[in-house]
C-alpha cells in the first residue's frame, strides 16, 4: 500500500463546483507530481447535481440522494487502504457525522478537513428548504475535532476550527494563474462593461446595486452582465444574462472591464473567501467588492481594487473606473500582482501539500 495515496470524499462531481475546483482539484498535478497518488467519490452524481438546485424534481432529488448514499456505504469498504482521507465540507449532505466518526475512530485515519463556507451556520438554499431542518449544522464542529488537520479559507473560519482542532491552516481559495489570463486588447469596438458572476443562490446581493446602476446608467453609457447557472429573479431587466459556461468561463469574464462582488455583512459572509474578486484580479479586471470578511484582506483599497461599505462608495468608485481607462488599467495590473505573489496555484502549492505532512 502506497504511503502517499490520499481518497478525497467530495459533495459535487469534479470540475462542478467551483469550491471544489478552485481548493484542491487544481492541485492534482501538484501532487501527482510530489508522488502521491489519488481517488475522488462524489456523493452527487452529474445527472443528480444537475437537478440539485431547481426547483420540483422531489423524486429525482430522492433517488439521486439514495444513489449517492449507497456509494457512501461502499466507500467504506475502501477507506482502509488509503493513507490520508480528505474531506470537503461534509461526507453526507444531512444527518449526523456518522461516516467521519467511522473514518477517524474505527478506521483511525487522518482526516483533512477542508470547508470554504461558514458552514456551521444555516443558510438552505430557497429550493430546498425541506432539508434545512435535517442539515445538522452542528456536526461540523465535531469533524473539526476529530480532524488531524483542518484546511480553511480565511482567517474567520480558522478561527471557529481553532476551538476544536489544533492544528488549523489557513489555505486560501487559489487562482489558476496560467488558465486565468488576461485579454489581449485587439481594438474590436464594444461597451463598457460592468460583470459579475456567481450562482443563482448568490445573485441577491447584486439587489442593493440596481440604484446605483440606474444612477450610474443616466450619466454614463454601459453594459451589465450576469454570468451565472440561472438569470436573476428580480424586475430589474437592464441588463445580459449569459449562461455560465466552464468552456467559455475566461472568455466570458474577459469580457468584463469592471468586475463587482457586493455582498450583506453577516457571519455568513464573513466565512467568504473572495473568489469573485480573485477571479476579476487574475484577469487584470478592476474589483469593486463590499468590505467584507476576506475581500478586506484581498484588496488593497485604492492600490489593486476598491472596497465599499455603502451606495455612496458604490458609486463613487465604479464612476471613477467608468470615466478613467487609465486608472481601469492600473488597478488591474496591481490586482494579477497580487494574485500571483499571494492568491494562485503556484504561490500556494507548498502551504498545499503541507496538508499531508
Amino acid at each position: 500500500m502506497s504511503l502517499k495515496k490520499i481518497l478525497f470524499v467530495v459533495p459535487y462531481p469534479v470540475g462542478a463546483a467551483p469550491s471544489q475546483r478552485f481548493r484542491f482539484e487544481q492541485y492534482f498535478m501538484v501532487l501527482r507530481a510530489q508522488g502521491y497518488s489519488y481517488e475522488i467519490y462524489s456523493f452527487w452524481s452529474g445527472w443528480g447535481w444537475n437537478i440539485l438546485y431547481k426547483r420540483g424534481f422531489f423524486i429525482q432529488k430522492i433517488l439521486a440522494f439514495a444513489q449517492g448514499l449507497i456509494g457512501r456505504i461502499g466507500l467504506l469498504f475502501i477507506v482502509p487502504k488509503y493513507q490520508y482521507v480528505f474531506i470537503h465540507r461534509e461526507v453526507l449532505p444531512v444527518g449526523p457525522p456518522f461516516f467521519e466518526w467511522i473514518i477517524a475512530k474505527i478506521f483511525r485515519k487522518p482526516i483533512i478537513y477542508d470547508f470554504d463556507d461558514a458552514i456551521w451556520l444555516p443558510n438552505t438554499s430557497d429550493q430546498n428548504r425541506v432539508v434545512a431542518a435535517i442539515k445538522n449544522h452542528g456536526k461540523v464542529k465535531k469533524i473539526c475535532s476529530w480532524s488531524w488537520k483542518v484546511s480553511c479559507g480565511n482567517g474567520f473560519l480558522a478561527d471557529f476550527a481553532r476551538e476544536y482542532c489544533e492544528k488549523v491552516i489557513i489555505n486560501p481559495t487559489t487562482i489558476d494563474t496560467d488558465y486565468h489570463v488576461p485579454f489581449i486588447n485587439t481594438s474590436v469596438p464594444k461597451p463598457l462593461v460592468i460583470g459579475w458572476t456567481g450562482t443563482h443562490s448568490t445573485t441577491r446581493y447584486l439587489l442593493p446595486l440596481v440604484p446605483v446602476f440606474k444612477k450610474l446608467k443616466k450619466v454614463h453609457a454601459f453594459e451589465i452582465r450576469i454570468i451565472s447557472n440561472q438569470p436573476p429573479d428580480w424586475d430589474f431587466n437592464d441588463y445580459i444574462f449569459i449562461p455560465w459556461s466552464q468552456s467559455e468561463e475566461i472568455e466570458q469574464l474577459q469580457y468584463f472591464d469592471i468586475g463587482v462582488m457586493p455582498l450583506e455583512d453577516t457571519d455568513w459572509e464573513k466565512g467568504k473567501c473572495g473568489f469573485k474578486a480573485l477571479q476579476y484580479m487574475a484577469l487584470e479586471i478592476p474589483a469593486v467588492a463590499s468590505s467584507v470578511g476576506a475581500n478586506r484582506e484581498i484588496i488593497d483599497h485604492g492600490i489593486n481594487g476598491f472596497l465599499c461599505q455603502n451606495q455612496e462608495d458604490w458609486f463613487t468608485y465604479l464612476e471613477q473606473l467608468i470615466v478613467s481607462e487609465k486608472l481601469r488599467k492600473s488597478i488591474g495590473i496591481e490586482g494579477r500582482k497580487k494574485v500571483l505573489e499571494k492568491y494562485s496555484v503556484h504561490s500556494n502549492a507548498s502551504l498545499f501539500l503541507s496538508l499531508f505532512e
